[in-house]
């Protein structure tokens, strides 16, 4: 049953002459694409499942990166310059090697072989947790400064497997001509998002405020201790995923060699400019949408509950749980917006580009939504937790989730079928792209 309305959700539309002038101004707008209906492979629930843990893997990763900060944080504590550019370090380290490998990947197309750049990724990522937690056990006493190298290192290579990942996934996943799994890559992200908040919330809640009963020591200890469940986590599940990868990719090779015996043709390489002509909206609507998302992190971390009695407010409403409940609420409305797109009200957004990119324009309104909230605790416009969960985080999560997957999933049916591949790579550099900006202008965000 399930099956059935997926298949129904994401069937392409026929394609179809246009009678006269019918609808011409807006082909104009929309960049005068070719509208093609893609041959795609039967569905599979397996294929399916395994594509969504891969999109798990994408992120899970560096999830437990960011939820490692408070290791880092005691790591460095000793000298005062790391320990206050640390994390600022990392996301700059992050971002400009993620967006400079998907940028140039986008461009190696000539005979490229995303199957071998999945596989490598993986790999990679699997060498830098192994190395980060071994790291918390082994290389505890090493100067500050050398340990703080060591993690750019580390952070540099594994942007770069995430990089190499992305653009070999969506890539390796468009020649499918399944939009489900393109939605189901899309909705492993959300995943990848909602666990990590999940455990730190259950770890704030559970475990008893004992920071005046205990010894630094052995706050660190259990710090390390965490930090080592997070890296080894990470490689557990970059492990399964090429586990996985590798089933996968030997079974479609078997199909290909007993459905025809003819040579593989050479893919060539198609010009990013090319690309972008045919799905140039859809390109925007994916760019902005995720460079308006990335001011929520900044308020997130700033945002304190609106309690206002004069007895101490429960734990959840207290910032070391508040924040991450802010974060969870975002998450689990950008894994519901992922999950919403195959809908068919919202999946006919995929046939107007434009639209989508003027909704995505729309989501800068949501900036002032968080000004109007309780940030630094000095007061909100709005006196409503609600307000803020849930009109604010959790239906900008929605909206993110939502137009994130559409676009991914739409911008095959704008290309020609040797195009899908190199299309699927091309959106992957739009992403990454929106994030780096995004992260760019978050600075000047933190200043409102």
């Amino acid at each position: 049953m399930l099956r059935s309305r997926l298949e129904r959700f994401f069937e392409p539309r026929r394609s179809y002459e246009q009678l006269g002038g019918e609808d011409s101004e807006q082909d104009e707008i929309e960049g005068n694409a070719v509208r093609e209906e893609p041959a795609s492979s039967p569905f599979s629930w397996l294929e399916y499942g395994i594509f969504l843990w891969m999109g798990v893997s994408m992120l899970w990763a560096w999830n437990m990166f960011l939820a490692a900060a408070p290791y880092f944080q005691r790591r460095f504590e000793s000298n005062s310059w790391i320990e206050t550019n640390f994390q600022s370090s990392i996301l700059s380290v992050s971002c400009i090697t993620n967006l400079s490998t998907v940028l140039a990947l986008a461009k190696l197309q000539k005979n490229a072989s995303y199957p071998w750049r999945i596989r490598a990724s993986i790999l990679l990522n699997i060498v830098v947790f192994s190395f980060l937690a071994l790291s918390t056990v082994l290389f505890r006493n090493v100067a500050v400064w050398m340990y703080f190298v060591f993690t750019l290192v580390m952070v540099f290579a594994g942007s770069l497997a995430t990089g190499t990942n992305q653009n070999g996934v969506f890539a390796y996943v468009s020649s499918f001509g399944r939009s489900e799994y393109t939605q189901a890559i899309m909705v492993g992200h959300g995943v990848a998002g909602v666990l990590p908040c999940i455990v730190q919330m259950i770890t704030v809640l559970v475990i008893p405020d004992t920071s005046d009963a205990v010894d630094q020591e052995t706050v660190q200890y259990q710090s390390a201790k965490s930090a080592f469940v997070y890296f080894a986590t990470a490689t557990g599940v970059s492990a399964l995923a090429l586990l996985a990868f590798f089933y996968l990719d030997g079974s479609r090779k078997t199909i290909a060699l007993e459905e025809s015996d003819a040579d593989v043709p050479v893919k060539q390489s198609i010009p990013l400019r090319t690309l972008f002509r045919k799905v140039r909206f859809t390109a925007y609507a994916l760019f902005m949408c995720f460079t308006v998302t990335m001011v929520f992190p900044v308020f997130t971390a700033k945002i304190h509950s609106v309690w206002k009695s004069d007895d101490p407010p429960p734990r959840i409403l207290q910032p070391a749980a508040f924040v991450p409940l802010g974060f969870l609420c975002w998450n689990i409305g950008d894994l519901l917006g992922r999950m919403s797109a195959g809908m068919p009200l919202l999946a006919r957004l995929i046939r107007r580009p434009f639209l989508l990119f003027m909704f995505s324009l729309a989501r800068v309104l949501f900036v002032p939504l968080y000004l109007m909230c309780n940030i630094r605790g000095e007061g909100a416009k709005i006196q409503s937790d609600f307000f803020y969960l849930f009109v604010v985080q959790f239906l900008f999560g929605v909206t993110n989730g939502a137009l994130g997957a559409l676009c991914m999933v739409g911008a095959v049916r704008w290309v020609s079928e040797e195009e899908r591949e190199a299309t699927g790579a091309f959106m992957s550099m739009m992403l990454v792209a929106g994030l780096t900006a995004g992260s760019l202008l978050s600075f000047l965000v933190a200043k409102l």
